[in-house]
């Protein structure tokens, strides 16, 4: 997701600099949104590992 956030913010800032104002806003925008939804989601993984109790372990 962390991507996808990167690549919207990149074509905002080329969209900007060429001079589409409305195309640059509507990244942002959505490279907005999906950085919302990213922390909701991580801050919602972080609160069901402290109340469950399980330790992620990486493969190994």
């Amino acid at each position: 997701m962390l991507n996808w956030i990167i690549t919207f913010f990149l074509l905002a800032v080329v969209a900007a600099i060429l001079g589409f104002g409305g195309l640059a806003g509507t990244f942002a925008e959505i490279a907005k949104f999906l950085a919302v939804v990213f922390i909701v989601l991580f801050v919602a993984s972080l609160i069901y590992n402290l109340v469950s109790g399980r330790n992620i372990r990486p493969p190994g």
